[in-house]
């Protein structure tokens, strides 16, 4: 009868399987591959970052980079007045012309709108003297429709009882041109208060 195998020596060390060895290396691959992605997701966050921060034509996605929306005061909106179309006859010598100009008041608050109301005979009476007497040169320029709003403007404050002086206009033949210039920090005088902010024209037809 054959001997039984030996015995392990003594103090000898059991070999390592290669499944043990396949775990170890899975789990170190898997480490890089963590490492790897956060590192280059912090790259490409940092880019994207520095793209939109210079304006660039990066490959950085439009929906990333949102451009911030200007903040309206929805608790106040305009108020406006529309008032009906007025039809004037023009200042023209040569000529019969006539205007057909639709305006809209806007004021602060609807608070002023109803006080208007009671002024109303006046402001129109007064957006009628100042359509009458303009020509239909004036009326056609651009220049010429932002001044009449402007008179307007104040003249139908002017109807409610306020008062707003006409702007301070320099004559150029009472300027000393023979004296040298001095640069001269002017006080830019406050404008006065009128309750109506702004005319607008919702229809212009001059014929």
């Amino acid at each position: 009868m054959s001997a039984a195998p030996a015995a392990t020596a003594e103090g000898e060390a059991p070999k390592k399987g290669p499944k043990k060895l396949i775990i170890i290396i899975a789990v170190a691959v898997l480490v890089l591959l963590l490492g790897g992605g956060g590192a280059a997701y912090f790259i490409f966050k940092k880019k994207a970052h520095d793209a939109a921060a210079d304006g660039g034509d990066g490959d950085v996605s439009t929906e990333d980079v949102q451009p911030e929306k200007p903040k309206r005061d929805s608790a106040h909106p305009p108020t406006f007045i529309p008032l009906d179309p007025f039809v004037v006859n023009l200042s023209d010598k040569d000529t019969e012309r006539y205007a057909q100009v639709g305006i809209s008041l806007q004021v602060e608050d609807p608070k002023m709108s109803e006080e208007m109301k009671a002024y109303m005979p006046a402001i129109k009476d007064s957006i009628i003297l100042i359509l009458s007497h303009k020509t239909s040169d004036e009326l056609l320029t651009l220049e010429g429709k932002q001044k009449m709003a402007e008179e307007i403007r104040r003249a139908a404050a002017r109807a409610m009882g306020y008062n707003v002086p006409e702007p301070e206009e320099t004559n150029p033949d009472e300027v000393d041109t023979s004296a040298p210039k001095k640069k001269k920090r002017k006080k830019k005088k406050a404008e006065p208060y009128n309750p109506i902010e702004k005319v607008v024209y919702s229809s212009f037809i001059v014929q």
